[in-house]
This record gives C-alpha cells, sequence and structure tokens, in this order.
C-alpha cells in the first residue's frame, strides 16, 4: 500500500511538473515578455488610452458636500426647520439617527461663490480650489447602496461590499503591468486628521483572489517606509544577493514539484522587495525639492506623514513610474461639531490637493494622469442630535454626494449632475459607484465588461455586473 501511494504521487509529481513545464511556466514567460498585455485573451488596454497612471485622493469618513461643492441656499434659509418627510421618504437611515423625533434642517455660515471660467460653485472653505477649478469634473450625483462606513469603503475600492475583492490598483496592476520593474505597482500612502478618523484595513489594497504580487504596498512616514525592508544587522547586500538567489532556486524546485503559483509569486515579492532597498529611500526623499514646490503644497509637504507631504510623495512615485498611488485621508466622519472640523479638514487638503493638480500640469504629468478626489458617501442636510449654528453634526447619506475627477481624458471645467434643493435626492444624471469605476476604467483602456479574472468557476470584474461609462465625463 505504502509503495502504491509512493508511485502514485510521482506520477502526479511527473504530470504537475509536465503540464506546469508546458503551461505554466511557458505562460508566466510569454507574460513577462507581454508586459502584462494579454489577460484571459483579451488584448490590454482594449483601446487606446487616455490615462496612463491614476492618483486616487480617497477622503475617508465622507466629507459633507453642502459645505463644499453643493451650493444649497436654501439649506441657510431653512435653519431649524424640518426637512419635509416628503424629500426623506421611506429612505434607510443608520442606527444614530433612526429613533430621532425630529430632523431640522442645519447649514453654518459658509458662503459659496463661481469661480473660473466654467462658473463653477465653490465652497469659501476651498479658496486653492479656486486655482484649479477649470481643470476638474465635479460628480455632484454620486450614489451607492452602502450606509455604513466600512462597506461603504470596501464597495468603492473592490465593487463589493464584502471583503476578498481585489481593490481597483490590484485590477490595474494585473491587467496593465509596471512601468518601473524596482518599485511596485500600487502603493498606498496613509495620512491622519485631528482624530484618526474612520479605520482603515489591508482588504482596502489587497489582491483579492489575484496572484499576490498586485497587492498594494503601504509606504509608511518615517525612516522605515516598508516595514522588514531593510537588511538586518551584520547582512550586507552582497550577502542578501546570494541568500535569495538560492531561496530562488528552492521555490524554483518546489513550484516544478507541485504547481502551486504562490512560490512564484513569493519569488517576485523578495526580489522586488530586493530591488525596493535601493529606489525606495531615493523616491520618498524631498530633500532635494525647492522652495517653490513646498510653497505650492504648502508647509505641511515638509513633514512626513501628513496629507501635504504625501500630495508630494504621490507625485514622485507617479514620476518614477508607479502605476496606481491610493492616498487615504482620515478624519472627515463628523457626526458633532461639523462646523469646526470641517474648517480643519479643508485646511489640511484644500491647497495640497490644488497643489499636486497645478504640479502635475506643470510637468506635464497631468496629461496621462488621472486624478481623483472623494469619499465613500455624503451627509443628510439635517442635524444629528443637539442642534446649534456652530455645533451640528450630519449622519451619513449614500443617496447623493460629490466627487471630482481630473487629468488624462477628463472633460476640464464642467459639473455633472443635479440634486435637489436639500442635496437629498438626486434630479439628474446619476452616477453610481459602478459607473465612476467603468469611467476610470475606460480612461485607463480598458473594457470594464471585458476585463476578468476566472476565479471559483466564476469570471470576476471590478464592476462586477453593473456599470455604465458616464460620457459626460470624457473630453
Amino acid at each position: 500500500m505504502k509503495e502504491y501511494i509512493q508511485r502514485s504521487a510521482d506520477m502526479m509529481n511527473r504530470r504537475i511538473f509536465l503540464r506546469n513545464s508546458l503551461f505554466a511556466l511557458g505562460g508566466t514567460a510569454l507574460k513577462g515578455m507581454m508586459s502584462n498585455s494579454v489577460i484571459n485573451g483579451e488584448d490590454l488596454p482594449h483601446f487606446a488610452s487616455k490615462a496612463k497612471r491614476v492618483i486616487y485622493l480617497f477622503q475617508s469618513g465622507a466629507p459633507s458636500q453642502m459645505e463644499l461643492f453643493d451650493y444649497k441656499p436654501k439649506l441657510k434659509e431653512m435653519f431649524g426647520q424640518e426637512l419635509p418627510a416628503s424629500v426623506r421618504g421611506n429612505q434607510r437611515v443608520t442606527g444614530m439617527t433612526a429613533e430621532q423625533k425630529s430632523f431640522p434642517i442645519a447649514m453654518g455660515d459658509f458662503s459659496f461663490d463661481q469661480y473660473g471660467q466654467s462658473g463653477t460653485w465653490l465652497s469659501n472653505l476651498l479658496p486653492h480650489h479656486r486655482k484649479i477649478v477649470d481643470d476638474i469634473c465635479v460628480i455632484k450625483t454620486m450614489h451607492t447602496e452602502a450606509i455604513n462606513h466600512d462597506p461603504a469603503i470596501t464597495f468603492v475600492q473592490t465593487g463589493s461590499q464584502q471583503a476578498g475583492r481585489p481593490s481597483i490598483g490590484s485590477w490595474l496592476s494585473y491587467g496593465l503591468g509596471s512601468e518601473n520593474e524596482n518599485l511596485p505597482t500600487f502603493c498606498v500612502l496613509l495620512s491622519r486628521s485631528w482624530s484618526g478618523g474612520q479605520p482603515l484595513y489591508a482588504k482596502l489594497w489587497g489582491n483579492g483572489f489575484l496572484p499576490s504580487s498586485h497587492q498594494g504596498v503601504m509606504f509608511r512616514s518615517g525612516h522605515e517606509p516598508v516595514l522588514y525592508l531593510n537588511d538586518p544587522d551584520g547582512l550586507d547586500r552582497s550577502s542578501r544577493r546570494q541568500m535569495l538567489n538560492h531561496l530562488n532556486a528552492l521555490h524554483q524546485s518546489q513550484y516544478h514539484a507541485t504547481g502551486d503559483p504562490a512560490l512564484m509569486d513569493k519569488i517576485q515579492q523578495y526580489e522586488m522587495a530586493f530591488r525596493m532597498q535601493m529606489s525606495v529611500p531615493e523616491t520618498l526623499s524631498v530633500n532635494d525639492e525647492p522652495d517653490h514646490i513646498f510653497d505650492l503644497y504648502g508647509e505641511d509637504a515638509r513633514k512626513p506623514g501628513t496629507y501635504a507631504h504625501n500630495c508630494l510623495l504621490a507625485r514622485k512615485l507617479i514620476e518614477s513610474g508607479v502605476r496606481f498611488v491610493q492616498l487615504y485621508h482620515q478624519g472627515w466622519d463628523m457626526h458633532s461639531s461639523l462646523p469646526y472640523y470641517i474648517k480643519m479638514l479643508t485646511k489640511d487638503t484644500d491647497q495640497p490637493s490644488a497643489g499636486l493638480l497645478l504640479d502635475l500640469k506643470q510637468r506635464g504629468l497631468l496629461d496621462d494622469t488621472l486624478v481623483v478626489w472623494g469619499g465613500e458617501f455624503g451627509r443628510g442636510c439635517y442635524s444629528q442630535g443637539k442642534l446649534a449654528p456652530d455645533k451640528y453634526g450630519r449622519d451619513h447619506h449614500p443617496r447623493c454626494f460629490s466627487l471630482w475627477m481630473a487629468g488624462a481624458g477628463v472633460k476640464k471645467g464642467i459639473t455633472i449632475g443635479e440634486t435637489d434643493d436639500f442635496s437629498y435626492n438626486i434630479v439628474q444624471d446619476p452616477v453610481h459607484v459602478h459607473d465612476f469605476q467603468a469611467t476610470m476604467m475606460h480612461l485607463l483602456g480598458i473594457d470594464h465588461e471585458r476585463f476578468t479574472y476566472k476565479f471559483q468557476g466564476r469570471r470576476f470584474r471590478l464592476t462586477d455586473v453593473h456599470g455604465h461609462v458616464v460620457s459626460q465625463v470624457l473630453a
């Protein structure tokens, strides 16, 4: 019996070895030679792309659209009055306001005006956005099904409210490959605001069921941007190279025996880490940036870990060939004292966001870089809890919220969609999260319906079975 099991195992190993030699290893080599241009039999990109790379400035916690981009003068006039029941209807609210007996309208002393040749409405909280208003496309009618932070953020980043799907950056890394073999294709930068805000989890930049080499790599502030990247004391670079060569040989041998693709991913990750030891310190250093660049982004750009510093790093990363940079800024979850905290958040983010766009533009990088600014949902126009002119807070609102896009292939200086007088319901040109994802893919030359990955017998895609390209966005 023991001899029979051993013979069966040997036969299985020989079959696996032959199969992988003919198909898996050959496929891996072919994929490498073609720079990830053929996925599931599809040539990528599917058509001429406008954008080569993406910087996504994600404002975690849900910025209130009425104080920033969606001008609603009636709200200020109706301060303290009850939100008409006909506006709210039977729509779902969170458990935090479900027991409220009253829904008084709340709007602080924030003014709006029209700026640029486009005449786009902007809040006085965003003075630096006035410099870029004719370069951005504001979408006021974003909407989602998710009403709580974790599923909503997961939905925007992965196309599903449940964990386990690949993030946008992982999809693009898998489909379009890298423009720089010394840095990850997908990089993540985290910054904090006044209170830290909603927690963020690695699943938001995870690879899901895609090969692990496509997961996002998070860069930390401080002397060690990537944990365990540096060599231990006593181990020099040549010794590390020799160690990796031996480890590579062991993984290759094991791969021939088992056909486990995770082993090839490990080889790629070890090699990337070795190259990053040289490339990361150089790329993430801002010591050589001239003073006029810090003037553009703001003085906080000199302080590692700030939003301004990360915006500057985002430019340096895409300048070095990184395909997708995801910047998360926490702190927008304002259930109380919104007038006070939103001033702090916009002070943190207004100048660096505008500075990034201006910097990309002056370098000629905005022509083929897509920049996105936005959160996971919006805020309701009624007060959560106690109502006072300078103390009100707002609850979650998935029915409509605002974001902006700019750069490669995006129509400049336009506003898409209209909401009602209360910024509560959409009255014209709704844009679903899946529509936004489909449009982003389109700008990168990808047909979102054709770009799939077969897993557990089903073909998955970022937009699931939904999504339409928003033609108004396209230049």
